[in-house]
């Protein structure tokens, strides 16, 4: 049975608050019929409403060239709170643009495309992230940068997890942006590392990426782990901190 908090998690500065989730397809609603589903569909443990803005395919350049940033600020009131976590659409190469992948770097670099007809100036992953941030934080927002879930690290037949490159550029761009941040994807290997290959592999019925909704439960359950073990606003909201694993 998991712990319940005192009444504290409820008190009146978050009354009403919303939790807005902007992401890719892991964090998504599935749309039925994948045997697939995001975690942001399993945030249950909380005191306040969910909103769950994630779309799949997208990376933080796609999600901000879509005005998707700009359409969770428009709907932000003061109090509110939003996760922000992208990286497994961030990468490849801009010689083929596909529309998602960033500009190499960590800061202010940039560079200059053409894709869809359409020139556009390409940011860093970390520059994409920052920007949204801060635009929250002017809203009154209480923004969380959360680290990408890893693929299924038992897809080897022996336990791997080595953090992409995005994980560490998640983590600086909260940083820089001074907001929260965690790092949700080392949660998540350690939970899967403890379940066992066989369980984790049960969890991906398509691919190495998408979940099943018991593993989107999972992975939602270590996210809000990483929350409860960690220093951050949001976990003000926890309305449990009862969650399997370890704090990190």
């Amino acid at each position: 049975m998991r712990s319940v908090l005192l009444p504290l998690s409820l008190l009146p500065s978050v009354l009403g608050a919303t939790i807005y989730l902007a992401g890719d397809s892991t964090m998504a609603a599935s749309g039925g019929g994948s045997g697939t589903d995001g975690w942001g569909q399993y945030v249950n443990d909380v005191s306040i409403t969910v909103s769950n803005k994630a779309i799949g395919g997208r990376s933080a350049r796609s999600y901000t060239r879509e005005g998707r940033f700009d359409a969770i600020a428009d709907l932000l009131q003061e109090g509110d709170y939003v996760v922000i976590e992208f990286g497994h659409n961030d990468g490849g190469s801009l010689s083929t643009d596909n529309g998602r992948t960033d500009c190499p770097g960590t800061g202010s670099e940039t560079c200059e495309t053409t894709y869809d007809g359409q020139a556009e100036t390409v940011l860093t992953f970390p520059a994409y992230l920052e920007n949204a941030a801060k635009t929250f934080v002017d809203k009154g927002a209480k923004v969380l940068i959360s680290s990408q879930t890893p693929n299924n690290v038992w897809e080897s037949g022996e336990y791997s997890y080595s953090p992409s490159r995005f994980v560490e550029y998640a983590q600086l761009a909260a940083e820089t942006a001074g907001v929260d941040y965690v790092d949700h994807g080392a949660y998540v290997a350690a939970r899967y590392e403890a379940l066992g290959a066989d369980t984790v592999n049960s969890y991906y019925p398509n691919d190495h990426t998408h979940t099943s909704p018991e593993g989107a439960q999972v992975v939602a359950d270590a996210f809000l782990k990483a929350v409860a073990c960690s220093d951050v606003a949001l976990k003000e909201v926890l309305t449990s901190t009862d969650f399997p694993g370890d704090c990190l």
